[in-house]
């Protein structure tokens, strides 16, 4: 193969292309098409690219070296649903002790194309002016870029939620509590977060009504992250507005914007959303640093004398939790289960915990 047949491209829906290098599965010339979108973590690309809430996008990192501590079963959270990978530099030889590859193989065993090589500074500077765009990867530069401008992330949900019920035992220092996870793409540090403090967690589908998850008797609901635009999800919605007042709810991410939709809020798209580890969020008093990956927000005047705001973000004021009080709900747009801080809010688990207790009202 010579040189020139190993360049590809990543082309933008405004015809800006940008040649790199080849990495993980290539079957076709365009191998992807999706929603470029960029996160800021230097490290976690493992978590980044196993997180559910990512289906239907290229993700982008900034950070210029990825892939140098190779691939960790251990640390993923769920499966890969994104739909390409973009990065500066590519590390061929990690080094990490528990290391099992490179994550160039990994990308090929699980079907991602990706692309290596390319001006990532330049990209991001791009998306934070003109807002989050679809791209394509290719070998060769489309003369038509009516396919990439149509794309939609649409569907996501069913995509990546689980299909089964699944129950998890938290082992011999169970705590006598039981959670119900509605999973919308859920990340397995949130049921690991639960079974660490006694919880008995049951996964249940995204689509499973209110009345078959009362019926299981739980002592409360979480509402998950996941991918896509929440007003899309019509019936999740609907059995989240049963749920509320019947028994305590924490949600988290897309669980947060729907519950606030399902409450009579209103949710939007952000120009470039919140995707890293290195988000900072206020209560007016404190200030965390929180792992972030949504591109929709809820709007925060939206349920006025029903939901307090609760959480801001520091840098758009963009709403980062609500409160409904007397309804035994609470919810938030980042991720207490993740390790950013570097476990600032997993403070939010043990309060969903002394509500489920009764201890909070």
């Amino acid at each position: 193969m010579t040189q020139q047949e190993k360049q590809v491209y990543l082309v933008l829906e405004n015809g800006a292309a940008f040649a790199g290098s080849p990495i993980g599965c290539w079957k076709e010339d365009t191998a992807a098409v999706g929603e470029l979108v960029f996160t800021t973590g230097m490290t976690g690309y493992l978590e980044t690219l196993t997180d559910p809430s990512y289906a239907g996008q290229i993700i982008m990192q900034t950070f210029p070296m990825i892939g140098n501590y190779g691939v960790i079963p251990e640390d993923f959270e769920g499966r890969c649903a994104a739909r390409g990978y973009v990065v500066r530099q590519l590390c061929a030889e990690p080094s990490n002790f528990r290391s099992e590859g490179t994550l160039d193989a990994w990308l090929r065993r699980e079907g991602i194309a990706g692309i290596a090589g390319v001006d990532t500074r330049a990209l991001t500077r791009i998306i934070r002016e003109n807002g989050v765009m679809n791209a394509c990867l290719c070998r060769k530069v489309p003369q038509d870029l009516n396919p990439v401008r149509d794309y939609r992330v649409e569907g996501v949900v069913r995509e990546v939620s689980t299909r089964t019920v699944q129950t998890f035992e938290p082992g011999a220092e169970g705590c006598g509590l039981h959670t119900v996870l509605i999973d919308y793409g859920a990340k397995r540090n949130i049921v690991r977060s639960l079974l660490r403090r006694g919880c008995r967690v049951t996964v249940v589908p995204h689509d499973t009504s209110a009345e078959a998850i009362l019926a299981m008797k739980p002592d409360g609901v979480m509402l998950s992250n996941g991918p896509g635009d929440p007003a899309e999800n019509t019936y999740e919605i609907r059995q989240i507005a049963k749920l509320v007042g019947k028994l305590p709810v924490f949600g988290i991410c897309l669980g947060h914007q729907l519950c606030a939709l399902a409450m009579g809020g209103k949710t939007y798209k952000l120009k470039y959303g919140h995707r890293g580890a290195n988000q900072p969020v206020t209560d007016g008093t404190r200030t965390w640093i929180t792992t972030q990956n949504h591109g929709y927000a809820v709007e925060s005047g939206s349920l006025p004398g029903l939901a307090e705001l609760s959480f801001w973000n520091a840098n758009d004021r963009s709403c980062e939790g609500l409160e409904y009080p007397g309804l035994r709900c609470f919810t938030v747009q980042f991720h207490p289960e993740a390790c950013a801080g570097p476990r600032d809010t997993e403070f939010l688990f043990d309060r969903f915990l002394q509500l489920m207790r009764g201890e909070e009202s």
